[in-house]
């Protein structure tokens, strides 16, 4: 009888132990954050451009507060990626992550992610005496180096990390670097999480112009280029037909049959052709990626369409920036890279002045889908 009673004992034991295994072992798999595969193209997961400066410097840095307040905004309008510029040169991308843990304890139900960007550029960047052949080693490696402290701080926050922001494309005259040097450095990272010393679900990028990546000029097809694609785990690419709607004018505009239609017809018609000009040139990139690399994934790391502006791009010049063209370019993106699972970093969720201190109201500061007084443009409304 006694050992009957112990073996029940035990059996009862070894029951409660597997059940609280298998239960533990749910809960961690349940409380464990998606990995980049399964949020990128992801259409649940809505991707915004973030930076937080509301002053005429960056120097005037957004406290963990401030971007608290951002952050249960952009949740409200259901995003749930975000995508920084630098780590080490300003401390928003630090305070960011600092901000998504504190609101992710205050509410359980918090989700956010991170694209985090490290800034690359050539040495003697912003003089001119800039050497594109060369990069600023000193700030390129703290870039680096502050990016892999974050990620390996807040796995379940950053999902990416894009080496570089328009660093590859040339009329970035003042730092644009060859990509030899965003190849060198996405080679580091990734023998870097091979080793262990990344999470093995993060993945590596870099965000740059599509004619940077081969889907434009052929000038930009090197033997480096061929390398990168290889080396990247996706391709992030930039396209703005806002800005080529003056500097390349072809697309835009009413065509001479649409003169006998209204005026917001006109408007439809001229910004369904923006649109597909941006997946005209995004197609074209998608084309050349894949000879080098047939499965490998591209997104849009950039689109957006300034509200105002008061030379090229405003009354004077080709007319695009406004807010109900702003919201037409706004809703066809959406629906396009939704329906073809393209993630799309639009840019960006708020204005910053800083970007053009010498012009108010010049289009760099308007890009946002909700200005500096907190009022959501037109773009966003029901």
């Amino acid at each position: 009888m006694f050992k009957y009673k112990s073996s029940f004992f035990h059996a009862v034991t070894l029951l409660i132990f597997i059940f609280t295994s298998i239960s533990c072992f749910a809960n961690k798999n349940s409380e464990r954050s998606p990995s980049a595969s399964l949020i990128l193209g992801n259409p649940n997961y809505p991707a915004m451009s973030y930076g937080g400066y509301r002053g005429k410097t960056r120097d005037e840095q957004p406290t963990i507060n401030d971007i608290k307040e951002d952050l249960r905004i952009l949740n409200a309008i259901g995003v749930k990626i975000i995508r920084t510029y630098n780590t080490s040169q300003y401390k928003q991308a630090e305070n960011l992550l600092k901000a998504i843990k504190q609101l992710k304890k205050e509410n359980s139900e918090f989700e956010m992610f991170v694209k985090l960007g490290a800034w690359i550029e050539c040495d003697k960047a912003w003089s001119d005496r800039a050497n594109h052949h060369k990069e600023n080693k000193k700030n390129n490696t703290s870039e680096i180096n502050k990016a892999i402290e974050l990620v390996n701080n807040y796995p379940d926050i950053v999902k990416v990390i894009a080496v570089g922001n328009e660093a590859m494309v040339q009329w970035a005259t003042q730092y644009f670097v060859y990509p030899k040097t965003i190849l060198k450095w996405v080679n580091y990272l990734q023998d870097l999480k091979n080793d262990g010393g990344l999470p093995s679900d993060l993945w590596i990028t870099s965000s740059d112009n599509y004619e940077s990546w081969g889907g434009g000029n052929t000038h930009y097809h090197t033997e480096d280029l061929e390398k990168l694609i290889k080396a990247v785990d996706y391709v992030s690419l930039h396209t703005y037909p806002f800005h080529d709607s003056y500097y390349n004018p072809k697309y835009w505009g009413v065509k001479s049959e649409e003169e006998s239609l209204g005026k917001l017809r006109q408007i439809e018609l001229s910004m369904k052709r923006a649109q597909e000009y941006a997946v005209n040139q995004y197609n074209n990139t998608v084309k050349y990626i894949r000879s080098i690399a047939p499965n490998k994934t591209v997104h849009i790391g950039e689109t957006g369409w300034s509200t105002i502006d008061n030379s090229e791009y405003g009354p004077s010049g080709s007319k695009a920036a406004d807010e109900l063209k702003a919201k037409l370019f706004y809703q066809y993106m959406r629906e396009w890279s939704n329906k073809n699972r393209v993630s799309l970093f639009y840019f960006e969720a708020f204005d910053e002045k800083w970007k053009d201190t010498g012009n108010l109201y010049g289009s760099e500061n308007h890009f946002g889908l909700i200005n500096l007084d907190n009022e959501v443009k037109y773009a966003i409304w029901d």
